[in-house]
């Protein structure tokens, strides 16, 4: 696990290491045991009147697409440094136009042992069509996971918050306040 110390670090180093012009922005640099992946923003392509969001998708794409041929030589060299320096691959991306475009990043294997009802559960989103092993099921659920991982979290912390109004009300509670009212041994 990296500290939040050593991403600063990193996202630092970036700053400093990549072409001033590369990006309008550095928008994000995330880090974990295999990859580095460094997120810039772009501009978007000028806009056209009377466009259909069609249109506009296609002029997106082609400047995601532009943007990754013409620098690919640039964004090689930095990833060079940083993976000597930092032991880890370098992956790139981009967001434009509010569009966020991954280029090629790493897919690590992950080992995992599962019991008979988790293995169930993705051998139905194999039946159901949704995965075709249960490698790819399980990335399934990750990425499920992750896409609600806020709204999750804030109901956790909202139940835990709960539980421990519950618990104050208890018996427990009562219990601890007598203690606290009862003199100690030297008469306090």
């Amino acid at each position: 696990m990296i500290t939040a110390q050593q991403q600063e670090q990193l996202r630092g180093w970036f700053s400093g290491r990549l072409p001033d012009d590369l990006f309008e922005e550095l928008a994000e640099v995330t880090v974990d045991r295999e990859e580095i992946t460094v997120i810039g923003r772009i501009p978007g392509p000028r806009p056209v009147e009377d466009a259909s969001p069609a249109e506009r998708e296609a002029a997106v794409e082609g400047r995601i697409q532009e943007f990754r041929e013409r620098t690919r030589d640039a964004r090689i060299a930095v990833a060079r440094d940083a993976e000597h320096r930092f032991g880890r691959k370098v992956s790139w991306g981009v967001e434009c136009a509010g569009r966020r475009a991954l280029f090629t990043h790493v897919a690590a294997p992950v080992m995992t042992r599962l019991r008979q009802p988790e293995r169930q559960v993705l051998d139905t989103l194999i039946a159901g069509g949704v995965a075709r092993s249960r490698s790819e099921a399980l990335a399934w659920c990750v990425r499920l996971v992750q896409r609600h991982t806020d709204d999750w979290l804030t109901e956790l912390r909202e139940s835990l918050e709960h539980v421990q109004r519950v618990r104050a009300q208890g018996p427990d509670s009562e219990r601890q306040e007598r203690q606290e009212d009862e003199p100690t041994a030297d008469g306090e």
